[in-house]
């Protein structure tokens, strides 16, 4: 999908990905310090009589595309809801596209056009009413492994990541199971094709087969992906990885809008301190001159990229997660970050072009998990809150953060103890978009935003 480069700035301000975000949230580190700050910003959750969502009064939800609803395209909703941005439709409509994190050995897969002959990964792509209400959704990626999060572009695209490295050499068509019992079985995990890549998916047409041609972006890397996010100043591409020594990555592509057309790959590497790990003992509020160091083997054989990285001086993150961009920042998720791995939110400030390496700084670590749990996915709010999914033990919030830096319980998962996910904002900023993985349900939320 090629753009000129008039074209791609053109855009570059119309999508989910450029939601304006006030200068408040420049405070947010402010207060933001080992200790962390509570608020009832909303006030409290109150309890949902149909056993779903617990909002704060004032707060109404809608559900749709529930796992096995029926879809537009004559197939069932997949489950494994995951990763997810909106998108300006006509007539007012909101275009959704949606990560289903779904392995070969899933019960429900996405069905189109496979990238892999096994896998069951993929999205869908939901077009929901000015009223919230659902009108039509249908399978658009199909075939890939574990589609955990991703991002959208400022071309109107989303990326889909596949979280997870499999080649055909590495699940053999049958295991030993049990093991060392002689008996060979299928492999419920086989796949045919490499894993490990980023592939895009328009999210304003939707192709004549239904779901898109599935072309892997090789040279973006080939390692467990997470979830991405583009400054559309410049085009630049930044990447976070799924692993408790990942590393922050950037890719700089040769045009801009066209990620087919390849790019370099490169690590973030903290001036003066090389090969840091910033999981624990990191300062809060500081912050640090940032370099890039080249990868050259982004499609290894094995899953070496981040290996290299971190040998040319690269900083290691306790498991990158989600990242959104807002008023020429970078937030993401550092899973299991902090003393008692509870999560971290960390700052990039890019700078002017790709000559300046930017600023990074730890921006959030509570180092409490009744206040944070492992936060995924995160979304920066029209209204300047950070807006962060989590997925940690017991029961799972929607939490916010202030400009402020306090945090403040927004939703509760009322059916289970499973994951949000998906957390992103109508491009008018009146509804709040998420998901509860499973049982796979989308919620619509709106009410009073300005109140806090």
């Amino acid at each position: 999908m090629a753009f000129s480069r008039r074209r791609f700035f053109a855009l570059a301000g119309t999508t989910a990905a450029t939601l304006v975000v006030g200068d408040a949230l420049k405070g947010l580190y402010a207060r933001a310090q080992g200790t962390a700050i509570t608020t009832d910003a909303y006030g409290p959750l109150i309890p949902d009589p149909n056993g779903l969502l617990d909002l704060p009064r004032g707060f109404q939800y809608r559900a749709f595309s529930r796992t096995g609803d029926f879809m537009s395209d004559g197939n069932s909703v997949p489950g494994g809801h995951d990763g997810m941005a909106a998108f300006a439709g006509p007539n007012r409509s909101v275009i959704l596209v949606r990560n289903h994190e779904l392995s070969p050995n899933s019960t429900t897969e996405v069905i189109g056009n496979r990238y892999d002959e096994f896998c069951k990964g993929g999205t869908t792509t939901l077009i929901v009413g000015p009223d919230r209400k659902l009108i039509r959704d249908y399978a658009s990626l199909a075939g890939t492994y574990r589609n955990c999060a991703g991002g959208p572009t400022p071309w109107g695209s989303w990326i889909s990541c596949e979280e997870n490295t499999s080649t055909p050499e590495t699940t053999p068509e049958t295991i030993e199971q049990p093991a060392n019992s002689g008996i060979f079985v299928p492999n419920p995990n086989k796949v045919s094709k490499r894993h490990g890549y980023n592939f895009e998916v328009p999210a304003l047409r939707r192709p004549k087969n239904g779901t898109v041609d599935p072309v892997p972006l090789v040279e973006m890397g080939r390692f467990n992906h997470e979830a991405v996010a583009i400054d559309p100043r410049t085009g630049i591409v930044y990447e976070t990885e799924d692993q408790g020594d990942s590393l922050f990555y950037r890719f700089i592509p040769n045009q801009p809008g066209n990620l087919q057309a390849g790019g370099i790959l490169e690590a973030l590497k903290i001036k003066d301190m090389p090969k840091v790990n910033t999981k624990t003992n990191f300062p809060v509020r500081k912050s640090f001159e940032a370099e890039w160091v080249r990868i050259e083997d982004y499609d290894p054989d094995k899953d070496t990229v981040r290996k290299e990285g971190f040998e040319k001086g690269a900083a290691q993150f306790a498991r990158g997660e989600g990242i959104w961009y807002g008023n020429g920042e970078f937030y993401f998720c550092a899973t299991s970050g902090g003393a008692n791995s509870g999560g971290q939110v960390w700052r990039y400030i890019p700078g002017r072009n790709a000559q300046e390496g930017g600023t990074i700084e730890l921006f959030v670590e509570p180092n409490d998990k009744s206040i944070l749990d492992m936060p995924d996915n995160i979304v920066v709010a029209p209204f300047g809150d950070l807006i962060l999914c989590e997925d940690g033990d017991d029961d799972q919030f929607v939490v916010g953060v202030t400009p402020k830096g306090e945090l403040y319980k927004f939703a509760r998962n009322a059916i289970n103890d499973r994951e949000f996910a998906g957390a992103c904002f109508s491009p008018d900023g009146q509804t709040l978009f998420v998901n509860i993985q499973t049982p796979g349900i989308t919620f619509a939320i709106w009410g009073p935003w300005n109140k806090a």
